[in-house]
């Protein structure tokens, strides 16, 4: 097994950013933009750029085959049989059993937010993969945002 830390998470960067590239374009060109409630939401998790979001619904989360990509979303628990969603930057894959959970979208165009605070693909997984080597997947500080916002949004309605 290949081990990963935040010593060579440099390494991986550009590996990992051509994949979540890649993963965006497929949930442009195939997922369906943000409903009016939705684009709403995306505002309130503070998304400049709603529009561009596409939501595409799938059966399973993918799950990166590069053997360095699959050790490190093994190290950080970013992805497993149990994903409901993910944001690649502008694009939400969501398991379809999971696309009318309002928390879950709302968590995830949270990370989209952060995607553009940060400045894109490549500064966001820098910062993200390494708060959950450093922390935990659970306990890294975009994660426990995104998981606040996400509340916040859903309990600003009654």
């Amino acid at each position: 097994m290949i081990s990963i830390s935040t010593e060579n998470l440099q390494q991986l960067m550009p590996i990992a950013a051509q994949w979540v590239s890649a993963k965006e374009q497929v949930a442009l060109e195939n997922g369906v933009p943000l409903t009016p409630d939705q684009l709403s939401d995306a505002k309130a998790a503070g998304v400049r750029h709603p529009e561009k979001i596409r939501v595409f619904r799938v059966a399973q989360i993918p799950y990166p085959k590069h053997p360095i990509l699959k050790a490190a979303t093994d190290a950080t628990r970013l992805i497993s049989d149990h994903t409901a969603g993910i944001a690649f930057r502008y694009g939400i894959f969501i398991k379809s059993e999971f696309s009318s959970n309002r928390i879950l979208l709302a968590h995830e165009l949270a990370h989209i937010a952060q995607y553009e605070k940060l400045g894109g693909i490549s500064p966001f997984l820098q910062q993200y993969l390494s708060e959950c080597l450093d922390y935990g997947y659970d306990h890294a500080p975009l994660e426990k945002e995104a998981a606040g916002i996400a509340n916040r949004i859903c309990q600003s309605e009654p």
